[in-house]
């Protein structure tokens, strides 16, 4: 038996509970994992409190993420002892996730542990951390360039937010940090943001074009706000956009992207292929300042991570969440 969160959905309602689990009742998978840590991410905050449909099957163990070591294996790469990490791959959603003491899972959905950081540290970056990098990747390949101009995050002061405006400024581009907590600004400046704009700013429905502003942006809120920072991005710059915690839509024009020749860069961090993981994984253990992970983040045992979840979704929480599933 193990210890983790199950979520179930029947006649009684949609409800979240730590509940001790048969090992027989895991998944199919050919690796096993014992769970060191897992996090919480918007994503799980919709799973746990059925504020969004993510779930897609029921009983579902939440968690995106996770960190462990290898109990048994019949893949390949993978043996007894190894520290793997895991993020995405529909694990949380369709396949048993994170927030429990086991995981059984799909060997190629696993990536090894970076030697450069400790398995806290890894789950203080988890999805949200990665999927920045991404961003940042999204960017370079682009060819945005920190002379350029400044480079606009939005929903900074939260996970993916937090962990790009680290990335960037380490990286020498100027940083413009988007938050609707004006108590978060010296936070963000600590993590390297250069000035601080008002999320009020970019929320309203604005002009199709506005004043070339930024040279590129890494966007996790979607809708207006999306839509403002393409409309006020230099000509040629490109905007990685990758959450919609302000919505789905995106209520623009085309203008941006036809008279300024902007680039709306999609970045994926759920089926994004392996090579590119690996890569995002090689360049955080560079380019991430691991002193700044614990200014970022809060860890809570096992069963905070249910009313977590909701605040997560209020907008109450700063920063990265990580869970010790063994507490």
């Amino acid at each position: 038996m193990f210890k983790g969160i199950l979520i179930d959905k029947d006649e009684a309602g949609y409800r979240a509970a730590v509940r001790d689990i048969d090992e027989s009742q895991l998944p199919d998978g050919d690796v096993t994992v014992r769970v060191q840590y897992s996090t919480l991410n918007y994503k799980d905050g919709l799973a746990i409190t059925g504020k969004g449909p993510v779930v897609r099957k029921f009983p579902m163990v939440p968690g995106i993420d996770l960190v462990g070591t290898v109990e048994s294996s019949s893949h390949p790469d993978w043996q007894a002892g190894d520290a793997v990490v895991l993020n995405g791959w529909g694990v949380g959603e369709g396949h048993w996730g994170g927030l429990a003491q086991k995981a059984r899972l799909k060997g190629d959905w696993l990536v090894p542990l970076p030697a450069a950081f400790t398995p806290q540290q890894a789950m203080a970056i988890g999805t949200a951390g990665y999927t920045a990098m991404l961003c940042v990747l999204a960017l370079e390949r682009h060819g945005v360039t920190p002379d350029q101009g400044e480079i606009v995050v939005t929903g900074a002061a939260g996970g993916v937010g937090s962990v790009a405006v680290a990335l960037l400024a380490k990286l020498g581009y100027t940083v413009a940090a988007v938050t609707g907590r004006a108590a978060e600004a010296d936070y963000l400046k600590q993590l390297g943001a250069a000035s601080i704009v008002d999320r009020a700013e970019l929320a309203a429905p604005g002009r199709p074009l506005a004043k070339e502003r930024w040279a590129g942006a890494v966007d996790v809120v979607g809708s207006h706000v999306l839509a403002n920072v393409c409309a006020a991005t230099k000509y040629g710059g490109v905007v990685a956009a990758c959450g919609l915690a302000g919505g789905m839509d995106l209520p623009a024009s085309v203008a941006p992207f036809i008279l300024r020749g902007v680039t709306l860069a999609g970045v994926d961090s759920v089926m994004c292929p392996r090579p590119r993981r690996l890569e995002a994984w090689q360049r955080l253990a560079r380019d991430l300042d691991p002193g700044l992970l614990a200014a970022m983040t809060r860890e809570i045992a096992l069963a905070d991570a249910i009313p977590t979840a909701a605040r997560l979704l209020e907008g109450q929480v700063r920063g990265r969440v990580v869970v010790d599933v063994n507490r």
